[in-house]
This record gives structure tokens, sequence and C-alpha cells, in this order.
């Protein structure tokens, strides 16, 4: 028995650190693969690549940890990029456009809690009707035209730098931040894992299920706002196809980082090991000269890896719980 316990304790998590030797690999095969990965522009250039994704990977993290999934949120991010250009085109100050381009995040973080909280769609299904509807909206906004006339004073919110650090990367540290500090050390955080975890449980608790999943929502919703203006930012235009395949990006980042699909697990730091793993695949792949096709294909065999993997390791810490309950009943 004492073996047992030894080996048990001594166990390597694979499902903790194997992310973390994973972006190794990836960092020590592209370094020996072009010799200007590892310089310092190309790092940078990788942080300021990945901003947007990070953003929005730490407030699909609050959802899917909450027990949701948002397919939708590549179009979510489109559409505050080319509001906001609509916006200012239309001649309003900076400070009113952003703002109303946050209210558009929280708009639709509250329709996605309508459709999955309230009218009872499965998330992905709902979701993957906004995504739709929101492309749609991008393309009546645009008329499938570039929008210009971006102010110039918030072209440093995508575009600027404090000292070689860009403005993007700055954002999204400090996103990373907040996002730690609320599911780590404050009560809707710990509110949070245990909806995802148990919604029925949290509900007899008297925990109010219905407000903390619109919560998440939002949250996400504002951040995707944000991400949105710094690639609004990053282009200097609102382009008609903003956005598309991003959540092939973040979805993938969140589940290689640990967030089970399954809700109720999952941790800030672990989402940017793997926003981190998607950005340098994306830009060592592009240094090595990889044909787009074979790049996709490639993201798309992450996507199934990442899934997969969260389903088995679901499958087998339901075992051990099963058997160890077993093990319970047998010595009553």
């Amino acid at each position: 028995m004492g073996i047992a316990v030894k080996n048990s304790k001594w166990k390597f998590d694979w499902r903790k650190y194997g992310v973390s030797i994973a972006l190794v690999a990836l960092i020590i095969f592209f370094a020996l693969m072009s010799d200007k990965f590892l310089t310092q522009n190309n790092i940078i250039n990788i942080l300021r690549q990945v901003s947007v994704v990070g953003i929005c990977a730490v407030g699909m993290a609050f959802v899917i940890v909450s027990g949701s999934v948002d397919v939708g949120i590549g179009s979510a991010l489109g559409l505050a990029a080319v509001a906001g250009a609509r916006f200012m085109l239309a001649g309003l100050p900076t400070w009113l456009a952003v703002c109303l381009v946050i209210a558009d995040g929280c708009l639709v973080g509250i329709v996605n809690g309508i459709l999955i909280c309230d009218i009872g769609m499965h998330p992905m299904i709902g979701t993957m009707g906004m995504q739709i509807f929101l492309r749609g909206i991008i393309y009546l906004i645009t008329q499938g035209m570039p929008i210009y006339g971006i102010h110039k004073n918030i072209l440093f919110m995508g575009q600027g730098y404090v000292g070689i650090i860009p403005v993007p990367v700055i954002i999204m540290a400090a996103v990373f931040g907040v996002g730690f500090f609320i599911l780590n050390k404050s009560v809707f955080g710990r509110l949070l894992y245990g909806v995802g975890g148990n919604a029925e449980a949290s509900r007899l608790s008297g925990v109010k299920v219905r407000l903390i999943k619109y919560q998440a929502f939002i949250i996400s919703g504002v951040l995707t706002a944000i991400a949105g203006l710094i690639l609004l930012a990053r282009v200097n235009s609102g382009q008609p196809n903003a956005g598309e395949r991003y959540e092939a990006d973040i979805i993938p980042a969140c589940v290689l980082g640990g967030v089970s699909l399954s809700g109720g697990e999952g941790n800030i730091g672990g989402v940017l090991v793997g926003v981190l793993i998607m950005g340098v695949l994306s830009n060592g792949m592009i240094l090595m000269n990889v044909n787009e096709y074979w790049q996709w294909t490639i993201k798309g065999l992450v996507l199934l890896f990442a899934v997969a993997f969260d389903r088995l390791s679901q499958k087998s810490r339901e075992k051990v719980t099963v058997t160890a309950k077993g093990a319970e009943d047998e010595k009553k």
C-alpha cells in the first residue's frame, strides 16, 4: 500500500505540466528551423500578434469555466472593430466611440445569456447562431468594403509602444492579471467554478446560477470589445472580414491551457501558455513558409487534439471518482 501511495505522489501530471513542455518543445523546434525565430523583434512580434487572441481567451475562459462556450466570439470581435470604425467615421468623439463599442460588447454578452440561460438553447447552437447573425451585421455595416477614417488618438492602442513593449501586450498583461485575481481571489471566481462544476448543486446552495452565467458572458463581451478596438487600431481600418476564424485560436488556447469544456476547471496561467502555443505555432509556420492551407490543417488537428485530451482526462477523472467511491462503500 505504501509503495502505491509513493508512486501516485510522483506520478507526472501531464494535464498540468504537459502544455508547458509542449510550448518549450515548439520554441526549441522553431529556433532550430529558423535563425530569425528567437530574435528580439520576432519575440515582440509574437506577443503583439497574440494580444487580441489573449484578451479574448481570458473572456472565453470565464464562459467555459461557467459551463458554456461561445463559438461566435470571432464575429463579436469583428463587430466591435467595424462598429468602432463606423462611430468614428460618423464624427463621434473617440471616448464616446469607445464607450459605445464596449456597450455593444455588453449587449452581445446579454443576448448570449438570454439565448442560453433563459431560452435554454445549447451553448454551441445559440452562439453559432449569433456568429452568423453578427457576421451578417458586419457586412451590412461595411457593405463589404473597409471603413477608414480612424481617429489618430486611438491608433496608440494598437500601434503604440511603451519602451520596447507594444501597448497591446501591456493591455493583454493587465487583462490576464485582473482575470487571475477574479478567478482565484474573488467570491465571484469561486462561485463561477462551482456553477461550472455542478450547476444544480450550486442552485440548491442558494447561488444565483443564471446571474453568474450572465456575468461570465458579459465579461467575455466586454473583453472581446476591447480586443476589437485593438484590432481596429492595429490595421487602421474596419475590415469586413475582421475577426474571422479567431475562434479557431481562442478556444484551442483555452482548452490547451487546461480549461475543461465540461466546466468548473481551468486557470488563467494555463490559458496564457495556451495562447502562446497558438502564437508560436502560427509565427513559426510563417517563418518556415508553410502553405496557408497546411497551417489551417495543423491548427485543426491542434483543436481536435485539445478537445480529445480534455474528454479523455474527464473520463479518467470520472473513473477514479467512481473507483474511490466504490472503495469507500466497501469500507462501510
